[in-house]
């Protein structure tokens, strides 16, 4: 399938969204961006998404990190849409343009496209995906989920929190990790350098192989 995929550079697409034109570059500018497709206006689990979306929209502006969502449908039908999502929602209100790709040619260049769900007429319907953008316009991290479940929004911050912190130290996050937890120490940098870059110390895992590779610190 032609599109996007983790270290593609995202091209700088003009797309028209509820809050105005934007060339994608544009709107990136040199921050974090979550980019996220939905099946279709006026479906029930993407109204539930957009809905916490907004809810979690404060979150991800803490961390940099702006939002972009996208539905094939057109403008009108995603500013009656809105409607729906701020009620359901409580009322947090949808800050975050939604792009509109009526005629589905956005989907099949960002790598946003269903191979199974398909409209009535025949058409190819966006799947449940999301790119996490870095501030090199770079895709950092994907997720492709079926139209049939819904994403899962902490996790969605959990990653961003741990590709933020790879992106400025040596570090990667591991299993289940959470904010605030112990990371390990990238395999590039030797043990000498991480007494200087970690200055707070580290520990190593015993592990039966003696290769000492598996080394935690705060």
């Amino acid at each position: 399938m032609p599109g996007l995929t983790i270290g593609d550079a995202v091209p700088n697409l003009e797309v028209e969204t509820t809050k105005g034109k934007y060339k994608l570059h544009d709107y990136f500018a040199d921050g974090w961006t979550i980019l996220f497709s939905h099946p279709g206006d006026f479906t029930p689990v993407c109204t539930t998404e957009l809905g916490m979306m907004a809810a979690y929209a404060g979150q991800f502006s803490e961390k940099g990190a702006k939002l972009l969502g996208l539905s094939c449908d057109d403008i009108a039908s995603h500013n009656e849409w809105i409607k729906d999502v701020e009620a359901y929602s409580g009322g947090h209100k949808v800050t975050y343009p939604i792009i509109a790709d009526p005629k589905r040619e956005i989907i099949k260049k960002l790598n946003m496209v269903d191979p199974d769900e398909k409209s009535s007429n025949g058409q190819n319907l966006p799947s449940r995906a999301l790119h996490i953008v870095g501030p090199d316009k770079v895709v950092k991290l994907s997720f492709l989920y079926p139209a049939s479940t819904g994403r899962n929004m902490d996790e969605v911050l959990r990653v961003l929190d741990s590709l933020q912190m790879a992106s400025k130290h040596k570090v990667a996050t591991p299993v289940n990790w959470k904010p605030n937890e112990k990371v390990v120490i990238s395999p590039s940098v030797n043990n000498d350098q991480a007494k200087e870059m970690f200055p707070q110390g580290f520990e190593t895992t015993d592990l039966p192989s003696k290769k000492g590779y598996l080394r935690f610190t705060k």
